[in-house]
C-alpha cells in the first residue's frame, strides 16, 4: 500500500489534532512537519513542530506526558492531520487533560490533572 502524500503547504507545516482512543476527547492541537510526522511513525509517540521555537519536539519528553500514537488520518484535502493517541496524564501544559478546558465565555470546564509548577521545574 503507498503513504498518501500530505500537503505541507507554503510553511512546511500541517495542523494536527490529537484526539483520545478511548474517550474522543479533542485533547490539543499543534502542528506537524514532515520530520515530526515521520518520527512520529518511527517511534509511535506524538512528535510535532513548535512554530515559536521553530524545532522538532516530541510531546511529553520533558514532561513524561507522551502521546502514544494508536492511528494517523489525514483529512480529505491532505492538509491536516489527526492524531488518535493514548493520553499519558495531560495534555496541555496548564496541567489540564485537554487545552480546550475552557469556554469562549471563559467558564472553565475541564479538569486539571497536574500542577505545571511541580512538572516544568
Amino acid at each position: 500500500m503507498n503513504d498518501l502524500e500530505v500537503d505541507f503547504g507554503d510553511d512546511g507545516l500541517v495542523p494536527a489534532v490529537a484526539q483520545d482512543a478511548d474517550s474522543g476527547e479533542v485533547l490539543m492541537l499543534a502542528y506537524v512537519s514532515p520530520e515530526a510526522l515521520a518520527r512520529t511513525r518511527e517511534t509511535g509517540l506524538a512528535h510535532y513542530h513548535s512554530r515559536s521555537r521553530d524545532e522538532l519536539w516530541q510531546k511529553g519528553r520533558s514532561s513524561g506526558h507522551v502521546q502514544r500514537v494508536e492511528d494517523v488520518r489525514v483529512d480529505c484535502d491532505a492538509d491536516a492531520l489527526l492524531y488518535v493517541v493514548e493520553q499519558a496524564g495531560g495534555a496541555c501544559h496548564s496541567g489540564h487533560r485537554s487545552c480546550f478546558y475552557r469556554t469562549v465565555d471563559g467558564e472553565r470546564v475541564g479538569e486539571r490533572v497536574f500542577d505545571p509548577e511541580a512538572v516544568y521545574e
